[in-house]
């Protein structure tokens, strides 16, 4: 089963890269003037547009689920390579470049997912993909938090482990949605 999550994780993190990729060629990286307080802010109105959308049991905008758990990962992928390049005026990066800061944090945050799910065993997979969503919206109060005491913190995670378990968590649900559309037909 470990090996079925690796291969469905990798598959999930493609669709995502793929996203990151073709509108960082249309856009560029114009999310460099970004702070990382508004980073959390994106991937906060996503989150709460899932919540929304999972309490109310209907959306009036065409982006699904999947497009939202999406940009949770890219946005918190963002965060992460804002979090390096943050002493960096260099506004413009190539694909190459972004590409390399893409691939570096994807591997370290699937490894920690390989590890939290040996010590876990699976149990992802008998959780509600809405649970993802609070836990998402959880880790962002979390990280507010620490924004707002400037970094600083007694003996908890930072920022970017946040980032990480968000996108975990919002891989999850993307193995789950996918599966569940799987089973429909």
């Amino acid at each position: 089963m470990i090996n079925q999550t690796s291969i469905q994780y990798d598959q999930a993190i493609n669709k995502c890269r793929e996203i990151f990729i073709k509108k960082n060629n249309d856009y560029g990286t114009s999310w460099r003037v970004m702070r990382l307080s508004s980073i959390t802010d994106q991937i906060f109105i996503k989150a709460q547009r899932l919540k929304t959308i999972e309490l109310k049991g209907e959306q009036k905008i065409g982006d699904d689920e999947i497009s939202e758990y999406i940009g949770i990962i890219n946005y918190c992928l963002i965060g992460l390579i804002q979090m390096e390049l943050k002493e960096s005026t260099e506004m413009d990066l190539n694909i190459k470049e972004l590409s390399v800061l893409y691939d570096q944090y994807i591997v370290s945050t699937k490894k920690l997912m390989e590890e939290k799910n040996h010590d876990y065993g699976e149990a992802w997979r008998d959780m509600r993909v809405s649970t993802f969503t609070d836990m998402i919206l959880m880790r962002l109060l979390r990280i507010k938090q620490i924004e707002d005491s400037k970094g600083k913190t007694i003996m908890s995670e930072g920022v970017d482990a946040n980032l990480q378990d968000m996108i975990n968590y919002s891989v999850f649900a993307l193995i789950q949605l996918d599966e569940q559309k799987n089973n429909k037909k």
